[in-house]
């Protein structure tokens, strides 16, 4: 009989065997369009207005892009899918009548979260590198950190889903918190050309430190003190959303 924790991942599986060719085509056109636009596009622009340090400009933008999308496909499946199946498909009730804990149905499902983020990062990272944008083996460092930048994503996430009645407040959080954070935190230009106010804000969102860890690895740069504090800082968000998760749902769940 399989651990109950991979019980609930095996459901979230069979549940995407169904819907997995909506997402598919989209991870494959959506990095192909960015490297035209930026790549041969805008990059080129930059580049001739002088290059960011001793990189071009859409080599500067290819990991911030990947962890942008960590993030956003994190953000994705930990709001709407978690919300539903609270209130719509009780999906959860369910569950915890079969009995499962709430620790095991939390982590099934996070673990989910977290593959789908290791898959569209990993066809991101594939789509960049056959276009020449990936020059080093160590570019491979950026699917861990995907995990660690998933995770601090979608605990938090996982908790307020649990508590919302109305699905009208998770666009309100990718307005406010997930465009601005991908337009601020370091993915497109350096967070040190910004007010101090807003460099602020993009040192305490998780995308600044996972941009950080992805162009480390991408560029082969970095010292190894402050890369072990960006991802000290990840963990922590993520094991305090972890947390908070399993409050929620035992609040929601148990009688």
């Amino acid at each position: 009989m399989a651990h109950p924790t991979l019980a609930v991942l095996e459901s979230d599986l069979v549940a995407y065997k169904r819907t997995w060719r909506g997402s598919a085509l989209s991870s494959f056109i959506l990095p192909a369009l960015f490297m035209l636009g930026f790549g041969v596009g805008v990059g080129q622009f930059v580049d001739a207005g002088g290059r960011l340090g001793q990189v071009s400009y859409v080599d500067y933008i290819v990991p911030g892009m990947l962890a942008s999308t960590a993030m956003q496909v994190a953000f994705g499946e930990a709001t709407w899918p978690v919300m539903g199946r609270f209130i719509w498909i009780r999906t959860y009730h369910a569950m915890v009548a079969a009995p499962l804990r709430i620790i095991d149905i939390v982590t099934g499902d996070l673990l989910f979260v977290l593959l789908r983020v290791v898959v569209s990062t990993g066809v991101f990272l594939a789509v960049t590198a056959a276009f020449g944008a990936v020059h080093s083996v160590w570019s491979l460092a950026t699917l861990p950190v995907a995990v660690l930048l998933g995770m601090a994503t979608a605990a938090p996430v996982f908790a307020f889903a649990a508590v919302v009645e109305t699905d009208s407040y998770f666009p309100l959080l990718m307005r406010f918190v997930v465009i601005p954070m991908s337009l601020f935190a370091g993915v497109f230009f350096p967070v040190e050309s910004m007010p101090f106010g807003l460099q602020v804000l993009a040192y305490v969102s998780p995308l600044w430190h996972g941009v950080e860890l992805c162009r480390a690895a991408t560029l082969g740069t970095g010292q190894l003190t402050p890369l072990l504090g960006h991802a000290a800082y990840l963990a922590l968000w993520g094991l305090v959303g972890f947390y908070l998760a399993l409050r929620s749902f035992r609040r929601r769940l148990v009688v």
